[in-house]
């Protein structure tokens, strides 16, 4: 029951309710009136939807093609998984049969074309239609099997056009200047003349394997070896096509209807089983909420997407080999050690830095996914970093925010000689500079910002300093202030 047009009414109804003659939109005082004694209960249209949600994460364990109909309805694509459950006909059994078990009543129909599969299911009885049998199927259902809104529905029953059959029997000009040229796209999918797209939920992946259960798997130590096996699986396959991925997805099906999915995502293209065997090593072991088989799991399945070509490197395997370049091994090492990280904790909460065009401090560097590092590099959306130096010109970490200090310098546009930050008075043994930055007027709304004039300096106990003047002396500012911004290590 929900209300609708200023009344409550049905908005659903079980099989008993259908038989005493209610219908869907009907005023709830109308059927009140039929069935004083109706029993009724106030929609919730977000728990349904997520129950439609929770049933089509379950029904992937057919076929990773699952579309959402309407409010209360799933499309499938089985095309080429048949053949996994023993054909069509034992698919459809054992979809039913494990919906009805979990309480769910439902008609279900498998056709060659998406839009007749849904006509026979919805207006029909449900059931296989015969290679190249919709049309027989189909003609003698009503129009609205073709998914007419109710408007043209009814223009077309006031022609006596009330089945599929009597459309396919008209002159098609006059029908499309009438009632719209979808009206015949509809019935030319439907009879398989037309192709029809379908939106699937989740992306297809580019290479998956699975492993069904004739017995659910309920113990840690099975799982992580069905697990172990599906990555030399899929290993295999994406070595077959020459490729690496950067996205992993393990699913994990219930025998109760639960399904709970665990991904990884590296920051350079994988397919080596040992380190993917790592990756999820972790990432199990990382789980707030641990993985519950319940009464076991009857189907894993590892999926990989974001595939891109992979060259392996030869390795020194005889005299005359290649090493690895030391960038390239220091880079693969890091990324490693930036996935496993991420495995545990979650890939937004890694992050390194992209060098960018600027001489300011604060747009120097650009933090960023470790994961997608690499990526964004290969883009040259990176410069290259200056070569390193024995006495590095910056420090390693800048304050978030530079705090200003007191400073006592023995002329004015010269070098502190000491300072007071945080309430402490450090002396100045050696100091460096000025290293001079302008603001990028080019980069700034408004007011441009002084120029500074930046320091390197030194206590007595060795420990160094990066500071800066904000205004030149006498020309921004009569007396300019100055502001810590970042500690040498």
């Amino acid at each position: 029951m929900g209300k609708a047009k200023g009344a409550f009414r049905l908005t659903s109804l079980d099989a008993e309710a259908e038989r005493l003659g209610l219908h869907a939109t009907m005023a709830l005082a109308d059927a009140r009136a039929m069935i004083p004694r109706l029993v009724v209960v106030e929609e919730d249209r977000a728990a349904d939807a997520a129950l439609l949600y929770a049933v089509a994460d379950w029904c992937d364990r057919y076929t990773p093609l699952v579309a959402l109909d309407g409010e209360d309805g799933l499309l499938l694509d089985i095309s080429g998984c048949t053949h996994l459950f023993g054909g069509e006909a034992a698919l459809g059994r054992d979809c039913l049969l494990r919906l009805k078990r979990q309480g769910f009543t439902l008609r279900a129909a498998i056709a060659g074309t998406a839009r007749a599969a849904w006509g026979v299911a919805r207006y029909g009885r449900g059931g296989i239609v015969p290679p190249d049998g919709e049309s027989e199927a189909l003609w003698p259902l009503p129009t609205a099997a073709l998914g007419l809104e109710a408007a043209r529905q009814h223009g077309l029953a006031r022609m006596g056009l009330t089945h599929i059959a009597d459309l396919e029997t008209r002159p098609r000009a006059p029908l499309a200047a009438r009632f719209g040229r979808d009206l015949l796209d509809r019935l030319d999918q439907a009879l398989g003349r037309l192709p029809q797209a379908l939106s699937p939920r989740r992306p297809l992946p580019d290479c998956m394997a699975e492993r069904r259960f004739a017995e659910p798997l309920a113990h840690e130590a099975g799982i992580r070896a069905a697990l172990a096996g599906l990555e030399e699986s899929l290993a295999g396959m994406l070595e077959a096509r020459g490729e690496g991925a950067r996205l992993f997805e393990a699913s994990f099906f219930r025998s109760d209807g639960a399904v709970r999915r665990l991904g990884i995502e590296t920051g350079m293209p994988l397919r080596d089983p040992a380190a993917l065997d790592r990756l999820f090593a972790l990432k199990l072991d990382a789980l707030a909420d641990p993985l519950d088989p319940g009464f076991g799991f009857d189907l894993i399945r590892l999926s990989a997407g974001a595939t891109e070509p992979f060259a392996v490197d030869q390795g020194t395997l005889a005299a005359g080999g290649k090493e690895e370049p030391d960038e390239a091994a220091a880079e693969r090492a890091l990324t490693e050690v930036a996935d496993a990280i991420a495995a545990r904790i979650g890939p937004d909460r890694v992050r390194r830095f992209l060098a960018q065009d600027s001489h300011d401090p604060e747009r120097a560097a650009l933090a960023v996914p470790a994961l997608r590092h690499g990526e964004l590099v290969r883009l040259g959306l990176s410069p290259d970093w200056p070569a390193p130096s024995a006495a590095p010109e910056r420090p390693l970490r800048l304050l978030s925010r530079p705090e200003p200090i007191e400073v006592l310098a023995e002329i004015p546009d010269g070098p502190p000689t000491r300072f007071r930050w945080r309430r402490v008075l450090h002396e100045v043994a050696k100091a460096e500079g000025p290293e001079r930055i302008a603001a990028e007027w080019w980069a700034t709304t408004g007011r441009i910002a002084p120029t500074r004039d930046y320091f390197r300096v030194e206590e007595p106990g060795g420990r160094r300093f990066w500071l800066y003047r904000d205004g030149l002396y006498g020309r921004e500012a009569a007396h300019p202030p100055w502001f810590m911004h970042g500690l040498f290590a």
